[in-house]
């Protein structure tokens, strides 16, 4: 009995991280990153399509949220990459909000296998993506693929 117990220890403790890890994206959560990889696409084209659509989605979503899962600062980034007019201004309004995201699968170890942290030295920020190739959307088709996966 005792060499049994020893044996499913290790496996309680595995399914208690791993269900941290998929209560860690949830909805609105999954929401959240999706929209979050719809406007990562479009900014590595050169595109602001859906931009506005989708960082809007992503306020609404983090506000909307009774469990407060996510930090009410990462609406407010999101609304500020919203307003965004410009590729350039909203890539630097993008910045702050792929911080936020970042931490928080870091904080919750969730993603792993789904999301892949990316980071721009010249951009001197991260992303998330689900490609194993880089897409940069700092500089988009004209450096595509500067930068380096973290995991």
């Amino acid at each position: 009995m005792v060499a049994l117990a020893a044996i499913t220890a290790p496996v309680a403790g595995f399914a208690a991280e791993q269900t941290m890890a998929d209560a860690a994206l949830m909805e609105p959560v999954k929401s959240v990153y999706d929209h979050y990889l719809a406007i990562q696409k479009e900014l590595a084209k050169d595109s602001l399509r859906g931009v506005q659509e989708n960082a809007s989605s992503i306020a609404k979503a983090v506000r909307g949220d009774d469990m407060k899962m996510l930090p009410l600062n990462v609406a407010k980034q999101a609304e500020t990459l919203a307003k965004a007019a410009d590729l350039k201004t909203a890539r630097e309004a993008f910045k702050p909000l792929s911080a936020s995201l970042v931490k928080y699968l870091a904080d919750s170890k969730a993603g792993k296998g789904v999301y892949h942290e990316a980071y721009c030295p010249m951009a001197r920020a991260s992303w998330l993506q689900t490609e194993k190739e880089v897409r940069n959307p700092y500089y988009g088709k004209s450096m595509l693929d500067c930068g380096t996966l973290k995991n």
